[in-house]
């Protein structure tokens, strides 16, 4: 059981320094504390690089609320080059908020106001720590919602999302939490603020929106965003279909999106009892009926068979369930209690992004590494494109560290196969730790410009150290 009081502890100058800029309330240094923030929701099972969760603790957690404290909150740790780890709503399940390198975790979740919804440019703007959850209620008050939809809407903030470059149930019709963006507010390393422009194209130089997207807060603190809002559809229609084959059924998929066909959800999912497309039509009326009627169509054409529409009701209703057992069985617990609540678990979930052409052929090379290696495939998927292909997989032969040993096996050897294929070996949840010995392989002579940028906006290197090959 870890203390949760502050005991006798005695402030040293960082945490006076800290406590002069939020207050000493939003300082917080309890073994209790530092223990529950210096984690997210990737369980050590799934760590099969060197690094060890256990052992990697913070110095401080710093709650600022505002920009202007997060500024001086960085200027403080840049001048003494002390590590800084954005925390959002620590729900990642990649350990990116592991705090490698010890140092101040800085939390926003204080910065979460909803701070403007526009019904005519279709945006809002809002702080870092808005939680998804919230804004789908503010945006609800306009008859508008958001088109990041992920699991985790309960528990994951908005800078979070777009740290990881998540990808959501609406991903088909709208993209990754990345194509929503339209402009951020940053804390850059040295501690001043970048403000992007509110506009959705530019030509007047590179887009710098992208530096921040999907790094992880390598490269600086976001603060606000300004992100892309849609109108509440017309009409909603659920379809069902049930194929004989996996490739049968993602080459209709393939088809659909071809033929500029973008339903709000495309789910292709094998598993033992079958393998069910779901699909999810949105929008004005007539545009739904016609989406539907030729999705229908080209279902039955790839040796599709229309179903009821309940399994996909289902799926859509249930969607959320795993984010909201999270939030009231894990958040902000301590780590060994989070890693606990449901004992070790021998599976792995691995999202990998491959052209199009190359799927059905990857599949089947996995296929061939897991024979006979004691672990199998208890699910495929797509999700929402078909480049996108998801594997859950499991050991259940052995004891825990056969199990691990058996995975970690098997895990790397299908990650780097999807590299050598022309993918990448993640398309939603970032890198983290779990992925991090891998990234220079998939990123080539990429890595070495990341890690000029890296140099030259952090030469200190105190943002988020060690992710991203950094």
């Amino acid at each position: 059981m870890i203390d949760k009081s502050k005991s006798e502890h005695q402030a040293n100058p960082l945490e006076i320094s800290l406590a002069d800029i939020v207050g000493k309330d939003n300082v917080l240094t309890s073994p209790y504390d530092l223990d529950r923030y210096s984690a997210d929701a990737l369980h050590p099972f799934r760590v099969y690089s060197t690094t060890n969760l256990a052992d990697q603790i913070a110095q401080v957690v710093v709650r600022p609320a505002s920009t202007d404290e997060v500024a001086k909150i960085v200027t403080l740790a840049n001048s003494q080059k002390i590590p800084l780890v954005p925390y959002g709503g620590g729900t990642g399940v990649m350990g990116g908020t592991v705090p490698i390198q010890g140092g101040i975790i800085v939390d926003v979740s204080r910065m979460n106001r909803v701070l403007e919804i526009n019904p005519t440019d279709l945006t809002a703007r809002v702080e870092a720590g808005v939680v998804l959850a919230d804004l789908v209620d503010a945006l609800a008050e306009h008859s508008l919602m958001p088109g990041h939809d992920p699991y985790s809407v309960p528990i994951a903030t908005v800078a979070g999302a777009i740290s990881t470059n998540g990808v959501g149930y609406r991903a088909a019709a709208f993209g990754p939490m990345g194509d929503q963006v339209v402009a951020l507010e940053v804390v850059l390393p040295d501690g001043q603020i970048l403000n992007t422009r509110p506009v959705p194209i530019q030509s007047s130089g590179p887009g710098l929106n992208q530096l921040f997207i999907g790094s992880e807060g390598s490269f600086g603190i976001i603060t606000k965003a300004t992100i892309k809002v849609f109108r509440m559809p017309e009409a909603q229609s659920f379809a069902t279909a049930s194929f004989d084959s996996f490739d049968a059924g993602f080459n209709a998929a393939a088809e659909l999106l071809a033929l500029g066909i973008r339903p709000t959800l495309l789910d292709l999912t094998e598993e033992d009892d079958g393998i069910l497309l779901h699909l999810l039509f949105e929008g004005f009326t007539e545009g739904v009926v016609a989406q539907e009627q030729r999705s229908k169509q080209v279902c039955a054409d790839f040796g599709g068979r229309n179903i009821d529409s309940e399994p996909t009701l289902a799926y859509w209703r249930d969607r959320h369930q795993s984010g909201e057992n999270y939030k009231s069985t894990a958040l902000g617990k301590p780590r060994k209690e989070r890693w606990n609540r449901t004992g070790w678990r021998m599976f792995d979930y691995l999202h990998l992004g491959l052209p199009i052409s190359k799927v059905l052929e990857y599949r089947k090379r996995c296929d061939d590494i897991l024979e006979g290696s004691g672990v199998r495939t208890v699910e495929y998927a797509i999700w929402s494109r078909p480049e996108l292909f998801s594997m859950l997989m499991m050991c259940e032969e052995g004891t825990e560290d056969q199990a691990r040993e058996s995975l970690a096996r098997v895990v790397e050897e299908v990650l780097i196969l999807a590299q050598d294929m022309g993918g990448v070996m993640e398309y939603c949840h970032g890198v983290g730790v779990k992925l991090n010995h891998l990234l220079a392989r998939e990123l080539g002579v990429g890595q070495d410009v990341v890690r000029m940028l890296k140099k030259t906006l952090d030469p200190s290197n105190i943002m988020n150290p060690g992710k991203l090959g950094l």
